[in-house]
């Protein structure tokens, strides 16, 4: 039932990577995870080894109001993936202005997915504003907001703590507390990374979920279409990212989307 969207202030910053792997985790901790893709630029997929030529998908059909579970893919991983689907600038931009005006063709699915007491959505959002996070950011347990460990990062922090990252005015009050944050390419290093890290976690205190380091694991991972933890389970990479799993299975409730670990989309 809990839905946890990954988010960023801008693009670049390793958030779909994030996003598949934490997926990946959460499953690995005993949660039924399904990831959906609604990002147009249709990457999430790669990172659980669905082919680059299959171009179809759930965002890309929903002006047809398709039912979600016809457009789940298992994985090999356990967690299903819903894939946004291959889109034209144009497309894009026509369904973003559908969901202006008519939020519901996107938030009758996912409530029909939070429905379920025993799942656990990881929504995949566009960096920056969008309608899809302002669709979504209403149902979610979390938001989890990804920047990189350097200089700009400590300018956008204000923008995390009040709030405005996800819109404006009573919008952005209302769902501020649900705000976390991961850090991620912390070089230690490097001066200016270091530095950078330490000024953003003093100032977001408990909302800091953990940090990444700058790992090529991590790369390497995505260019053989595997997760780190097949890849590389003993990197540092991966073990950062089982750490900030634990910190999101701490601040959700204990017993939501947890199944056995021997559960899988198989069985569904």
């Amino acid at each position: 039932m809990p839905l946890i969207c990954f988010a960023s202030p801008k693009g670049g910053v390793g958030k779909t990577t994030l996003a598949a792997n934490l997926a990946d985790a959460l499953h690995r901790n005993g949660r039924r995870v399904i990831a959906v893709d609604f990002d147009p630029q249709n990457t999430l997929r790669l990172h659980f080894g669905i082919p680059l030529t299959e171009m179809g998908g759930f965002m890309a059909q929903l002006p047809r109001r398709p039912d979600w579970r016809s457009c789940l893919r298992a994985t090999p991983s356990g967690v299903g993936v819903l894939p946004h689907g291959a889109t034209e600038l144009r497309g894009a931009l026509g369904l973003a202005a559908m969901l202006e005006r008519d939020p519901e063709l996107l938030a009758a699915p996912v409530r029909a997915m939070l429905s379920d007491p025993g799942l656990l959505v990881i929504a995949d959002t566009p960096p920056g504003p969008s309608h899809a996070l302002a669709v979504l950011v209403p149902m979610a347990s979390m938001v989890v907001a990804v920047l990189q460990a350097e200089a700009l990062s400590a300018v956008l922090v204000p923008e995390i703590v009040s709030g405005r990252f996800l819109g404006s005015g009573t919008m952005a009050a209302m769902f501020a507390t649900r705000l976390r944050v991961v850090l991620n390419e912390v070089d230690l290093q490097s001066r200016l990374s270091r530095a950078s890290a330490e000024a953003v976690a003093r100032h977001l205190g408990p909302r800091l979920l953990g940090a990444v380091c700058r790992d090529e694991t991590l790369a390497e991972a995505l260019a053989c279409q595997k997760l780190v933890q097949d890849s590389a389970p003993q990197g540092r990479a991966a073990e950062d990212i089982r750490i900030i799993a634990r910190a999101i299975e701490a601040a959700l409730p204990t017993m939501e989307g947890r199944e056995p670990l021997t559960a899988g989309w198989a069985a569904q």
